[in-house]
């Protein structure tokens, strides 16, 4: 039996944990907004200084995406919500 949703979020916030370290020196964040383990598709959310900046994308695909999915085999995909 896969993970449940609680499992797979506990898992999401860990590696998330990772690349918050690198966010918060440039005062940015990431929230976990869901994990659907059915899917394997995560939501997240930037914060603070992320919000409008023009690195932003970068950072989502070359840091935040391609980390959970290389990190994580049951994350599918990575979306980012406004």
């Amino acid at each position: 039996m896969g993970k449940n949703r609680e499992e797979l979020k506990a898992e999401v916030e860990q590696v998330l944990n990772v690349v918050r370290g690198s966010l918060a020196m440039h005062g940015g964040n990431v929230e976990l907004i869901d994990a659907d383990p059915e899917t394997g598709k995560v939501q997240v959310r930037f914060q603070g200084a992320c919000v409008g900046c023009p690195m932003s994308e970068m950072t989502f695909k070359a840091g935040i995406e391609e980390t959970l999915l290389e990190m994580l085999p049951d994350v599918k995909e990575v979306e980012q919500v406004a």
